[in-house]
């Protein structure tokens, strides 16, 4: 009679570290993503490099194009709106080199995971690295194109440094003064909102192709409904706000701009713009790192 063992056979013992979907993990991606400023720096550069690869003036060009497109909306705007140029050349700059980055984010954002799939899948990295690459990259041609902004204020600074008015008989406007140093937190806060942006978007976009297209059609729609083109002071005649003027209101895109371009150009500033986009930046971070923990480890397969 053989004997038999009454020990059990041994089990397999459980994988270290909290489940692929849980809030450490998602929390541990950013945290790491940030940790590899060498990589998604280095990245971020060589995209722009890259763009203009052969060319005589390189990144320049950014500048230049820039430079071009606010040089003629402002004289199309002062033909328009018998404007002076002189006051109004400065609102449209700012307004388009803001407009830029922030629909830069957004639209290079859907697409952030599937540019990166040969990285994704040969690249033990998280999945933050990339969205950070995106972000900085627009970070980057930001700055090409505030040199626009420096020349244009340079120029215009006598029309613009004391009390004045955007359009003829239009609100006055404070002017410039030390109110602009709060456009350095006003870009953080947007950079916080491209950063939970890109992540909602790009998992989104992964999984559900037909966004990126669908995104780029809205922005372009977003882009006329926005006071850049043309200034939110003619919403208000005659000391009245319009009914036009609250539906501007409803518009998140207004508030963004309008954080960073009202002490830029010494536009009056409104605290509710603050109150508007800090209240994205903690939802849409809400959203983002829900994101994060029920999708993060899928994205390698969707791309």
């Amino acid at each position: 009679m053989q004997a038999t063992s009454t020990i059990d056979a041994p089990t397999a013992a459980p994988l270290p570290g909290p489940p692929p979907r849980s809030w450490a993990r998602a929390v541990a991606d950013i945290r790491d993503g940030l940790r590899e400023r060498e990589l998604w720096s280095h990245l971020g550069w060589q995209d722009i490099k890259q763009r203009y690869r052969r060319s005589v003036i390189g990144p320049l060009w950014i500048t230049i194009s820039m430079a071009v497109t606010a040089l003629a909306l402002g004289i199309l705007n002062a033909a328009l709106f018998g404007t002076q140029i002189a006051t109004v050349l400065p609102s449209i700059t700012v307004g388009l080199i803001v407009w830029s980055f922030v629909s830069g984010c957004i639209m290079d954002g859907a697409d952030t995971f599937i540019v990166n799939e040969g990285l994704i899948k040969h690249l033990p990295a998280p999945l933050m690295v990339y969205v950070l690459r995106t972000v900085w990259r627009q970070i980057l041609l930001f700055a090409h194109n505030l040199v626009v902004y420096v020349l244009v204020c340079g120029i215009f600074i006598w029309a613009i440094d004391k009390p004045y008015h955007v359009i003829p008989n239009g609100i006055t406007q404070p002017g410039l003064n030390w109110g602009i140093v709060l456009a350095i937190p006003a870009f953080a806060l947007i950079v916080l909102n491209a950063g939970w942006v890109t992540v909602l978007f790009g998992i989104a976009a992964t999984r559900f192709r037909d966004i990126p297209p669908v995104v780029q059609s809205f922005m372009t729609l977003i882009f006329y409904m926005t006071p850049i083109m043309w200034q939110a002071d003619l919403l208000y005649t005659n000391g009245r706000t319009s009914s036009m003027a609250h539906l501007l209101a409803l518009n998140p895109f207004y508030h963004v701009v309008e954080i960073i371009k009202a002490p830029l150009v010494g536009l009056q500033q409104s605290w509710t713009h603050w109150v508007v986009v800090g209240g994205f930046t903690i939802v849409g971070w809400a959203l983002a790192l829900l994101a994060l923990r029920n999708y993060r480890a899928r994205v390698s397969y969707w791309v």
